[in-house]
C-alpha cells in the first residue's frame, strides 16, 4: 500500500509541473502575438526598414509682390428724377389721341346735319347722338333749338354746317368759364388743393399726376395721403412722389385721414413749399359717415391754411351715374373744379357739358390715358375740334 501512495503522490506531482509548464508556454506565445485587428507594435517583432529620405527641398528665389490695388467702393448711383412734360406740349400730343376717341360724335353729327333735307326725323337723330355722347337733356334740347334757328334762317345749303356745329359746341362748353388751377396761398401760405372722388374713379392717380404738372412748372409740392384705409394707395402715391422729388406726408393704415391731411399742410407751411396736394379716400355718395368725414378733412385742413382748390374726379365712362356723384359731393365740401378721367377710348365727350352743368363749375383737367403725363388742362375750343375730328 505504501508503494502504491509514493506512486499516485509521484505521478500527480509531475501533472502539476507539467501544467505548469503548459501555462507558462501559452502565456509566452500571447505575449508574442499582436493585439487583435492589427493595433499596437509588437515589441518583439523584426524593426521595420525605415522609409527613403525625402530628396532635398530647393527653394525657389523670391518672386517680386505685385501691387495690390486698393478696393474701390462703388458710391449708389444718385436718384435720377423725371423731368415731366410741360402742359403745353401735352396738350398738342393728346389733342389728337381724344380726336380718335370723340371724332365718331362729330363725324355722325355732321353727317345728319349736311344732309340736304332735315326732317323731324334727322332732327331726332341729332338728339338721340348727342344724348348717347351724355350732352344731358336740357343741353341737348337748347343746342338741337339753337342749330334748327341758325340753320333756317341762314339756309340749309348755303350754311357751313360744320361751322355752325363748332361754334355751337364751343359755346356749350362754355370757354367763358375760368379754369385756371388755384394752387397758390395768400401771406407765405401753401395753396391747398383737396382731390376728392367715389372708389376707382382714379384720384391717387390724378393727385400724382397733378404733382407732375406742378412740377413741370417749377414749383414745390408736398403730398399728403390722406386715403389711410388703403395702404396700396399711399404707396402709390409715395411711388409718383419719388419720380419726381416730392415728399409725401403719410401715416398708419387705418390712421385718422384728417390728422395725415392737418400733418401734410403742416409740412407744408413749415417748408415754405408753393402747394399740398391731398389725397382722400374714395367716398361712396351714399354713404353719409364717409362723405360726413370728408368734410371733416376740409375743415382740419382749414385751421392752418384756406383750401384753394376742391377738384372732383369722375370717371367719364360712368354717365349719368357721374352727374348723382357730382351733385352729392358739391352739397359736401364745395367743388371748385372737375377732372374727368378715361375720357380716351369712349365716345362720351358730352359729359363736360353734362357736370358743368351740374355743378356750375368748369371741367379743368382732362386725362387721355394711363401715361404718367397724360393728364391737360382743358381747353373748351381745342375739346371742340377734337370731338369733330
Amino acid at each position: 500500500m505504501d508503494f502504491l501512495t509514493d506512486w499516485l503522490v509521484l505521478i500527480v506531482g509531475i501533472a502539476v509541473v507539467g501544467l505548469v509548464a503548459v501555462v507558462g508556454l501559452l502565456r509566452s506565445g500571447s505575449r508574442r502575438r499582436p493585439p487583435a485587428g492589427g493595433a499596437g507594435t509588437d515589441l518583439l517583432a523584426p524593426p521595420t526598414e525605415a522609409p527613403p529620405a525625402a530628396p532635398p527641398v530647393t527653394e525657389a528665389p523670391p518672386v517680386a509682390a505685385e501691387p495690390v490695388a486698393e478696393p474701390v467702393v462703388e458710391e449708389p448711383a444718385a436718384l435720377v428724377l423725371e423731368r415731366p412734360e410741360p402742359a403745353a406740349g401735352r396738350m398738342q400730343r393728346l389733342r389728337a389721341r381724344l380726336a380718335r376717341s370723340q371724332g365718331p360724335l362729330g363725324k355722325g353729327l355732321l353727317a345728319l346735319l349736311s344732309r340736304d333735307r332735315l326732317d323731324e326725323d334727322a332732327w331726332e337723330e341729332v338728339e338721340d347722338t348727342l344724348l348717347t355722347a351724355d350732352v344731358g337733356v336740357g343741353p341737348t334740347q337748347e343746342l338741337v333749338e339753337r342749330l334748327r334757328t341758325r340753320l333756317r334762317v341762314e339756309g340749309d345749303k348755303t350754311v357751313d354746317a360744320r361751322a355752325v356745329l363748332r361754334e355751337e359746341l364751343v359755346q356749350l362748353v362754355d370757354p367763358t368759364m375760368d379754369r385756371t388751377l388755384k394752387v397758390s396761398g395768400e401771406d407765405g401760405r401753401p395753396g391747398v388743393v383737396l382731390v376728392v372722388g367715389v372708389n376707382g374713379a382714379g384720384k391717387t392717380t390724378t393727385c400724382g399726376k397733378i404733382a407732375r404738372i406742378l412740377v413741370a412748372d417749377d414749383r414745390s409740392v408736398v403730398m399728403g395721403a390722406a386715403d389711410t384705409f388703403r395702404a396700396a394707395a399711399v404707396e402709390q402715391l409715395a411711388t409718383w412722389g419719388e419720380r419726381v422729388g416730392v415728399p409725401v406726408v403719410r401715416g398708419p393704415e387705418g390712421s385718422d385721414p384728417a390728422s395725415v391731411a392737418f400733418e401734410a399742410v403742416k409740412q407744408g407751411v413749415a417748408d415754405g413749399v408753393g402747394t399740398v396736394l391731398v389725397d382722400t379716400a374714395g367716398r361712396l355718395q351714399n354713404k353719409a359717415g364717409l362723405m360726413d368725414e370728408l368734410g371733416k378733412v376740409k375743415r382740419v385742413i382749414e385751421k392752418q391754411a384756406p383750401v384753394t382748390e376742391v377738384l372732383l374726379v369722375l370717371d367719364a365712362t360712368t354717365g349719368q351715374n357721374g352727374m348723382v356723384q357730382a351733385r352729392v359731393f358739391g352739397e359736401v365740401v364745395d367743388v371748385t373744379g372737375i377732372v374727368l378721367t378715361k375720357l380716351d377710348g369712349s365716345a362720351k365727350g358730352g359729359i363736360v357739358v353734362a357736370v358743368q352743368r351740374e355743378l356750375g363749375v368748369p371741367v379743368k383737367l382732362v386725362g387721355l390715358g394711363e401715361g404718367a403725363d397724360d393728364l391737360a388742362p382743358f381747353d373748351a375750343e381745342s375739346f371742340v375740334d377734337a370731338m369733330l375730328g
